[in-house]
């Protein structure tokens, strides 16, 4: 029989229960014994100082082992990654190798565009851009919404209550303990941002766009 590597992240708890139990032995009763009858000649105040750590890190070791463990036993209902989503669309007009879109894609739009990242709230100049014009996707330049469907939602994110039609396509994300909406371009899948049911009218959606998803082009 051959031999079947266990999984990364099996072997992650694996290690860190190890490094933890390697801790509280250190800061066992015996160990702190065996250090403590050193200090014979230190006040009573070092000692203290000594055991009260030996209390600490043996209730760290508790917590953190509890921690892991749990984590251990939850970590088949919880999506470590984007790659288990599910998308509305099979497949995209423009595909490309991982490779390629490096070079040209910018880090940060690479990052959020191809691995499904989130750029940082008030950091885009698009979140103010008020200008009369039409956001294109950075990746392939497919047209994806027009000014006048832009609001100024307070998120710190540039926010729509209206895509141009056919311009986009949906994928239930259910990272981080939760279920959300996600929108990508419709041509070549790059991640764009999350809609939630909480804009303004006409159609009560927000659509939630990452800036460096997105190119502006003034009319």
């Amino acid at each position: 029989m051959g031999y079947t590597p266990l999984p990364t992240r099996v072997r992650l708890v694996v290690w860190l229960l190890i490094t933890n139990y390697v801790s509280a032995a250190v800061a066992s009763p015996r160990a702190s014994l065996s250090i403590t009858k050193y200090l014979d000649g230190f006040p009573y105040s070092t000692k203290l100082k000594i055991e009260n750590n030996r209390y600490m890190n043996k209730r760290y070791f508790l917590e953190a082992s509890a921690a892991i463990v749990s984590t251990a036993l939850l970590s088949r209902y919880i999506n470590w990654g984007s790659e288990k989503m599910t998308t509305s669309k099979s497949g995209f007009e423009i595909t490309k190798p991982e490779e390629e879109w490096r070079t040209i894609l910018t880090p940060e739009q690479f990052r959020v565009l191809r691995k499904h990242g989130t750029e940082r709230a008030h950091t885009s100049p698009l979140d103010k851009e008020y200008a009369q014009g039409t956001y294109f996707c950075a990746a392939c330049e497919l047209p994806l919404f027009t000014s006048d469907t832009k609001f100024d939602s307070g998120t710190g994110w540039p926010s729509f209550f209206n895509p141009i039609e056919g311009a986009i396509a949906f994928t239930v994300d259910r990272s981080f303990f939760m279920t959300r909406t996600e929108v990508h371009c419709s041509r070549c899948g790059g991640h764009l941002g999350h809609v939630f049911d909480d804009g303004p009218a006409p159609t009560g959606k927000r659509y939630c766009m990452n800036g460096v998803s997105l190119k502006f082009t003034p009319a």
